[in-house]
């Protein structure tokens, strides 16, 4: 078993209830979250309306390649975090490594990756090897072993995303025999199944020799509302298991990982859901008060309109635990949430003075010792890429020319809009 710091509280192995949120707070009524769905280049597909309590699954894009080379050398991410001593990331999908001139992005600028889609539930879970064995099994397609070697080649380590969630999971896996006509299984199943599946996605990992490769995994992605409840609505884990699931998950993550992958909990709409965290992590515990957790994810799906001192005061309520802080899926869209705005170069140049002030912020806890945060993952670095391309999120345009934004993140004030 792993082996981490005493916590501040001697929480219980069970799960305490959750009390409501800051009340002071003003709770968005759509939640952000990043589900993209990976598709061949060219060949987009409809996006459905979200819904209150899940994520939208963004449209995909076609790849336009670049009009014109940028003739200024540009500094890359990875040197500018690195003189904060922490990695810096992005999501990774098959068609960004297979096009040239966005692999040269990526190995220029970060040091880390995480997959978008491909080592979640419903991309490792192999219905009919579970069914032939009587047990879940896991197995990694070619995407991920594809993945997985561009980073091997390119110096880069990896956060694993993600192992419980209620969103791309196959609902098979919670039927007696694997068929969804069938009733739900016990909870004694459903527990059995659980440790077996978080088994062997470390086993997995060692099987194919990348462990090595991993210094962060979410372990649990999303379970708590912003009024403070855990998730209960198409939460199959929670409604066979009950509350005590998510102990039960970073206990058994704690009992298979290796000491070199941090354990992680993974949640959106941070800066609205601080209180029900503070109190979550707190029963993260062992029999001997050991947390069973080593970082709290903050997904960091900001916009322009959000308030910037309310979002690095919960950067640091959330480092006061004592766990490490990560932002696992940054981006920053134009406007709110409820009235995006356009790319004009006023709004453009609004974004890129988000960025420079956000990064600073995290900068300046991190060095005054508040925060411990060793690595921060923008999710995508394009416009044309992202899941929230409506709102013109990331460091590059759509035709992958360096935006203010860009230099707000390299923290190149005179050029980051102001």
């Amino acid at each position: 078993m792993k082996k981490r710091g005493i916590a501040g509280i001697l929480a219980g192995m069970m799960l305490l209830s959750i009390a409501c949120g800051n009340e002071e707070e003003k709770k968005p009524e759509e939640p952000t979250a990043a589900v993209t769905q990976a598709v061949d280049p060219g060949e987009p597909t409809s996006t459905p309306e979200p819904t209150k309590e899940e994520a939208s699954t963004p449209k995909p894009t076609s790849t336009p390649e670049p009009t014109e080379v940028v003739e200024e050398e540009i500094p890359a991410l990875q040197s500018v975090f690195s003189e904060h001593e922490m990695k810096v990331g992005t999501c990774l999908t098959t068609q960004m490594i297979e096009k040239d001139f966005l692999a040269d992005i990526i190995k220029k600028n970060f040091n880390s990756v995480t997959m978008e889609n491909s080592m979640k539930p419903d991309y490792i879970l192999d219905k009919a090897e579970s069914i032939e064995a009587g047990d879940l099994v896991v197995e990694f397609n070619t995407d991920i072993v594809k993945m997985l070697d561009f980073a091997r080649e390119n110096n880069m380590e990896v956060r694993g995303h993600t192992i419980i969630w209620h969103s791309q999971t196959p609902k098979w896996i919670f039927h007696e025999n694997f068929d969804t006509n069938a009733p739900f299984v016990t909870r004694e199943v459903m527990l059995a199944r659980m440790e077996s599946y978080i088994k062997q996605v470390f086993e997995k990992l060692d099987e194919y020799g990348y462990t090595d490769l991993f210094y962060a995994y979410d372990v649990v992605n999303e379970a708590w509302m912003e009024d403070g409840k855990i998730r209960e609505e198409m939460n199959y884990w929670y409604q066979i298991i009950g509350e005590d699931y998510l102990w039960y998950a970073f206990y058994y993550a704690d009992k298979y990982a290796p000491e070199s992958i941090a354990l992680y909990y993974n949640d959106y709409n941070e800066q609205y859901k601080t209180d029900a965290l503070l109190k979550f992590v707190d029963t993260l515990v062992n029999e001997e008060g050991n947390y069973l957790i080593d970082g709290i994810g903050l997904q960091a799906h900001l916009y322009t309109g959000d308030d910037m001192n309310t979002y690095l005061n919960t950067v640091e309520r959330l480092g006061a635990t004592g766990l490490m802080v990560e932002l696992t899926e940054l981006d920053v869209s134009l406007g709110t949430w409820q009235n995006k705005l356009m790319d004009t170069d006023e709004n453009l140049r609004t974004q890129g003075k988000y960025y420079y002030e956000l990064i600073e912020g995290l900068f300046k806890l991190a060095e005054e010792g508040k925060v411990k945060m060793d690595a921060l993952t923008f999710w995508g670095f394009a416009d044309g890429l992202s899941w929230r391309k409506d709102a013109s999120p990331l460091l590059y345009d759509t035709l992958y020319m360096p935006k203010y934004a860009l230099y707000g993140a390299l923290q190149i004030k005179e050029k980051a809009g102001y």
